[in-house]
């Protein structure tokens, strides 16, 4: 459904009771189109992880309003600090009075409960909770993609991973669910400009996803994606470890056999 024709800002069911919110935009400077995706969870405490920044507010409040009342939002969840992620924070905080933001320990100490409105809800890692008939459990990733502070959340009942930047595609987002390859599209992304952080314990972490057995990955940009979500993972895995294997190899001196 598109709730803006201007902005062509749309939103579909993705998984049950699970939205994606998507709006595709012109970056500065690149002919070619890029996109912004929100997830909403609509339960008895409604969650909306990551807000689009904070000049596409409108829009993502006219899509959510398109399936519930606004002010019913209970949780503003986001990964890690960034415009696309929570610069619409405060917005939301101020059209839902109930609605506290959501996040791991990390981001509340050294960003969060600076800036926003109203304290965070501070998860630990492995924590559970639940919105009425959606569970989630919150896994600190630091670094995985990008940024110390992020974390990424399992819907355990649906078994929907809403899983940030692991996988960003560009384009406008079309369509919104497919069960298509996004990993072929999303590394040569990444490749272009290199958003992971290619920390040590990368495989690790993406493992340990992996084995929660996600059958829904719900993307930040790009379509999600329906499949084996820990076969994607681990093949996520393995191309960053060629990655980083190819950069070291890149820098190893070279020996001159010359006499």
């Amino acid at each position: 459904m598109i709730t803006n024709p201007q902005s062509g800002t749309n939103v579909h069911e993705i998984a049950a009771g699970i939205y994606r919110i998507n709006t595709p935009v012109a970056m500065p400077g690149d002919p070619g189109q890029f996109n912004f995706n929100q997830y909403l969870i609509v339960d008895e405490e409604p969650l909306l992880f990551h807000t689009g920044p904070r000049k596409l507010f409108p829009r993502v409040r006219e899509a959510i309003a398109a399936v519930m009342p606004v002010e019913r939002l209970r949780y503003i969840g986001l990964s890690h600090f960034e415009a696309d992620e929570c610069g619409a924070m405060n917005d939301f905080l101020a059209a839902a009075p109930r609605a506290v933001p959501l996040c791991g320990r990390i981001a509340a100490m050294v960003s969060v409960n600076d800036v926003a409105d109203r304290p965070a809800r501070a998860l630990a890692d492995g924590e559970t909770f639940s919105l009425g008939s959606h569970i989630l459990r919150w896994f600190d990733t630091p670094h995985m993609p990008h940024a110390w502070e992020c974390g990424l959340m399992m819907e355990l009942t649906t078994r929907t991973f809403l899983c940030g930047d692991l996988f960003t595609q560009g384009g406008a987002g079309d369509p919104p669910l497919t069960e298509s390859d996004i990993l072929g599209p999303s590394e040569a992304f990444r490749l272009q400009m290199d958003y992971y952080a290619h920390s040590p314990d990368t495989a690790e972490r993406l493992e340990r996803l992996a084995r929660e057995g996600p059958t829904t990955l719900a993307c930040m940009h790009g379509s999600a994606w329906r499949g084996d979500g820990s076969a994607l993972l681990r093949a996520l895995a393995r191309s960053l470890s060629n990655t980083q294997r190819t950069a070291r190899e890149a820098q190893e001196p070279q020996v001159s056999l010359a006499m």
